[in-house]
This record gives C-alpha cells, sequence and structure tokens, in this order.
C-alpha cells in the first residue's frame, strides 16, 4: 500500500483496499481518500473502531471549495468501508449525507417524432460507406432503445448470443448495479431483427457483436451512437422550435411515456403495473421510474387528469437545497 493508516479503523480500511485489489480494482484514487479519512478518524475520533453517526455526519460537512461532486465522492468511500465492516459482522453506520443534483426537465421525443427520426435515416447523409453502415446499424439501436426501454451501453453491447428471435427475448448482462435481466422484444420487431441479423451475418461472418463498430470486432462507441442520433435528429423539424436537445437516452424515456399512455387509454391501474415497469427497464424501486413519468412535463396533463395516483407521489422537481 500507499499509506500507513493509523487510526483505529485502520485494520478494516487496509481489509477494504486488500479485497477490492483482489477483484482486480486499481483502488489507488479511493486509497488516498480513505487515507484523508484516516487522518480526520486520528484528529478527531482516535478511540473509535468503526464508523458512527457523529463520525459520518462531521465527515460530511463542507471543506473550502468543495463541490458536490467531490463530497458525494468522499462520502461514498466511508460508506463501502461501512459496508465492509457489516460484511465482516461487526456494527458500522452506513451514512447517506450526499448532495442531491438537480435533474433538469428533459426533452422526451413523441412516438411520431421518434418514427419521423427512423425514416429519416433511410437518407443517406455521408459518402462513406462505413459511416453509412454505422448509421444502418444506429436506425436498429434506436428500435430497441424505444420499443424495449435499454439504456444505450445495454444496447450496443449486445452479442447475438444474447438474442432469442425465436423466443423474443433479449438477455441483458451485468447492467446498472451490476444485475442481469430478460426483456421481451415486441413481436412486430422481431421481423425486422431478423433482417438485420442476416445482413449483418453476411457482412460480418463469425463476429458476434449484434452492432459492431469501426472496428467489427469492437462494439460501436458511444460517441459513434451519439452522432448519428444528433446528426438525424437536426433534420427533423421539431429540432428548429425545442430548446431542449434530446440525447439517444431520451428515447428510454420515450418508452416510459408510451407505456403509461398505453395503460391510461385502456384503462389499467398504473400505479399496479409501475413495479412490472421498474423491474422491466432494471431500476432499483418504482420511485426512479416515477421520475421518468414525471419528466413527461406538459405532454403528461391530460393523463396526469385521469390517474389520481400521481399527484400524491410525484413531487414537484425543483432545485435541491440543503
Amino acid at each position: 500500500m500507499t499509506y500507513i493508516f493509523e487510526s483505529g479503523l485502520a485494520h478494516h480500511i487496509e481489509g477494504l483496499i486488500q479485497q477490492k485489489r483482489a477483484d482486480g480494482y486499481a483502488y489507488n484514487s479511493e486509497e488516498k481518500l480513505l487515507k484523508r479519512f484516516d487522518t480526520f478518524c486520528v484528529q478527531n475520533y482516535p478511540e473509535l473502531t468503526t464508523v458512527t453517526y457523529e463520525m459520518a455526519a462531521k465527515w460530511s460537512e463542507a471543506r473550502p471549495g468543495e463541490g458536490d461532486a467531490y463530497h458525494n465522492r468522499c462520502m461514498s468511500m466511508v460508506k463501502v468501508l461501512s459496508e465492509y465492516i457489516l460484511s465482516l459482522g461487526q456494527e458500522a453506520y452506513i451514512p447517506n449525507f450526499f448532495c442531491k443534483a438537480y435533474r433538469p426537465v428533459l426533452y422526451i421525443p413523441s412516438k411520431e417524432e421518434v418514427k419521423e427520426l427512423l425514416q429519416k435515416m433511410d437518407i443517406r447523409t455521408s459518402h462513406n460507406s462505413e459511416q453509412f453502415r454505422l448509421d444502418r446499424e444506429c436506425k436498429i439501436l434506436f428500435l430497441l432503445y424505444f420499443c424495449c426501454g435499454l439504456r444505450l451501453s445495454e444496447g450496443r453491447l449486445l452479442k447475438w448470443e444474447h438474442i432469442d428471435l425465436d423466443k423474443g427475448i433479449l438477455t441483458v448482462l451485468g447492467s446498472k448495479g451490476n444485475k442481469d435481466r430478460l426483456v421481451y422484444l415486441p413481436q412486430d420487431s422481431l421481423p425486422v431483427l431478423k433482417n438485420y441479423k442476416e445482413r449483418q451475418e453476411m457482412l460480418f461472418p463469425g463476429i458476434d457483436w449484434a452492432f459492431p463498430g469501426k472496428d467489427p470486432h469492437k462494439p460501436v462507441s458511444c460517441s459513434g451512437v451519439e452522432s448519428s442520433f444528433n446528426r438525424h435528429w437536426a433534420m427533423l423539424p421539431v429540432a428548429r422550435t425545442v430548446d431542449k436537445h434530446p440525447t439517444p437516452h431520451c428515447l428510454r424515456h420515450a418508452f416510459v411515456v408510451e407505456r403509461f399512455n398505453e395503460w391510461m387509454h385502456q384503462g389499467i391501474d398504473t400505479n399496479t403495473m409501475l413495479p412490472y415497469l421498474s423491474r422491466y427497464l432494471g431500476h432499483k424501486s418504482p420511485d426512479e421510474t416515477y421520475y421518468y413519468y414525471h419528466l413527461a412535463g406538459k405532454a403528461f396533463d391530460t393523463i396526469r387528469e385521469k390517474d389520481s395516483v400521481s399527484g400524491k407521489v410525484i413531487p414537484e422537481v425543483i432545485p435541491y437545497e440543503e
């Protein structure tokens, strides 16, 4: 180790670092933060051998010139340390003194706008055949984002072994929170995906990536997906009238909006269905899915009028204040 730890938590800190490195993490910047915490403990709580509420609260006090992101990183390291101590069967307080960043309302494209975007992607915007091939891949990717609510990397990192077109199921491995899940494909998307797979297998025999990048042995990059989206979104008339510029991730939000629309039109209780949708999206809890619901803004006024539950559970989004 680079540092010598001297507080009452020294053996726990050293054990955590050793465990993380055994798991394959470099853990260098984390070790530096833990040394700062160790020095803090020596100065303020030299007798304590575990993390307590008082200790965590004092550690959470703002330092000169410290931004929210760095503050949260400092608190996160102590939280990880507390969880490590708990895993050893000993008591420890898990802090939750985090700065909550304000998340602005995003522009969520409508179903009609998504349809128009996909149609524009049939237009060749570059004389570069490689770019045209990547755009055609991205069109299928955007279809999956909108029809299945996938995260950006969940789509672009798919391999053909993860896509069962006979059963209509995607297997998403190691997603956010290191969780796996199954995602069911809409029936009308299967012919499109089967046709796409046949074409890709002819272009790249033996390549397992469903969406290969410029180097077919690697998946398409995040920047490549975003670039394709931006170029084709700019071709839509709506792009000149909205001040919020959407991203590929907004197609995931649009998926949620469409599900709510469909449930409302069918008279289905959203409060009953949300836990299922939350699991489908890979959210930790329905609370995250409620946030997506709120993002719909004025476009959802009609739905909110029909849904007596939403007004009780969805707070107004305002800048966070201490």
